[in-house]
């Protein structure tokens, strides 16, 4: 009797524990909330492009960031950058035609599409772009927009070169004397800069280093790639245990964790990549993993609005983290999460935000419907 006793107690005790490890599945599950993969189709392109086009060609407020070096620097911001005046700011202005261009280049029967090309020709021609280049070798705005508007005008280049289209290959030459001199510009300061900025504003290091390293890499130019490799593996190679937890500061739009993470994607090999990861965000790869999106308090304050940006910017870092790593998918529900809870928000959204969350929005869905 003792065998067949021992087989009933042996069979409960499993019975139970399976029980109880399904409990603490379902309480650890329970916290993820399955979020619906935006979606970056015809009609959401048309509501999309309202943006860029309500602030391209419009030139205040306008903050030109500038170094005056006497009265006669003291000049309207359309005289100064012809071709990248509108939006609040140059940075601003580029990427808002940076988001035209994409839209086009995916939707071809966007509303307007003919008067947007119009308007694309009329601000990057090849006299405008002239200007730009007087503006960027004179004496006291050499590290004008180092390195976030050079990496936006590398993304506008890139964007330009691989669209299909007769206005592209105009615009493209247009705009090739300035995209030249910024390349010149990486390769010359990447060796100068000994410490990298982790921050989660413009001066991100690794954000600069990801957007001119996808220009490098579409463009074949070795000499751009070399340089930033070499760069960010200096920087970023050994670092370990980034506190994401710390994120977002109060006025974030980019994540320092997440663009570094993203930009040694984009640098690694697979293997080596995933053991670099593992070593700097290990909490990652947890199937339960969960952040937080950043909550804007007032979308008419411009720094608070920034929160909306870092929910793109994580969003598409996120994207560009788990490609091609089923390991990490589950990231792509966080990263629909955070598109989700701000891009209803900037259609209706003050000037204070909308001059440049339009861009934000289509990068990130861009990258969420990549997959």
């Amino acid at each position: 009797m003792k065998k067949p006793i021992l087989f009933l107690i042996t069979i409960l005790t499993l019975s139970c524990n399976n029980s109880k490890e399904e409990k603490k599945a379902d309480i650890k599950t329970s916290k993820i909330e399955i979020s619906p993969k935006p979606n970056l189709n015809l009609e959401q392109a048309n509501k999309l492009a309202i943006l860029p086009l309500q602030c391209i060609n419009t030139e205040y407020p306008n903050k030109l960031s500038q170094t005056l070096g006497g009265d006669a620097d003291l000049k309207s911001p359309s005289t100064l950058h012809p071709a990248f005046y509108g939006c609040f700011d140059w940075h601003s202005a580029v990427h808002g035609h940076w988001s035209l261009v994409s839209l086009l280049k995916q939707f071809p029967d966007i509303n307007n599409a003919e008067d947007i090309k119009q308007r694309l020709l009329t601000n990057i021609s090849k006299e405008n772009i002239a200007t730009e280049i007087n503006f960027f070798l004179g004496e006291h705005n050499k590290s004008f927009e180092r390195t976030y508007g050079w990496a936006w005008l590398l993304k506008l280049a890139e964007e330009l070169h691989t669209w299909d289209a007769p206005v592209a290959r105009t615009l493209e030459a247009n705009l090739q004397p300035l995209t030249d001199l910024i390349v010149e510009k990486y390769i010359a300061f990447l060796p100068k800069l000994n410490y990298p900025q982790r921050v989660g504003t413009h001066t991100n290091t690794a954000f600069g280093l990801s957007f001119a390293y996808d220009y490098a890499v579409t463009l074949k130019n070795e000499s751009l790639k070399s340089a930033i490799k070499e760069r960010a593996d200096y920087f970023f190679l050994k670092d370990e245990n980034c506190p994401i937890s710390w994120e977002p500061s109060g006025s974030d739009f980019l994540s320092p964790c997440l663009e570094e993470a993203a930009l040694m994607k984009r640098l690694l090999p697979e293997t080596q990549f995933k053991t670099w990861l593992h070593a700097f965000l290990p909490q990652l790869k947890d199937e339960n993993f969960v952040l937080e999106v950043g909550l804007v308090s007032d979308r008419t304050d411009g720094q608070l609005v920034h929160l909306d940006g870092v929910n793109f910017s994580r969003a598409w870092s996120l994207c560009k983290i788990a490609e091609g790593l089923p390991e990490y998918e589950h990231l792509y529900n966080i990263a629909y999460g955070h598109i989700n809870y701000s891009l209803p928000s900037i259609f209706n959204d003050s000037y204070e935000g909308g001059h440049w969350l339009g861009t934000f929005a289509i990068y990130a869905l861009k990258a969420a419907n990549k997959w």
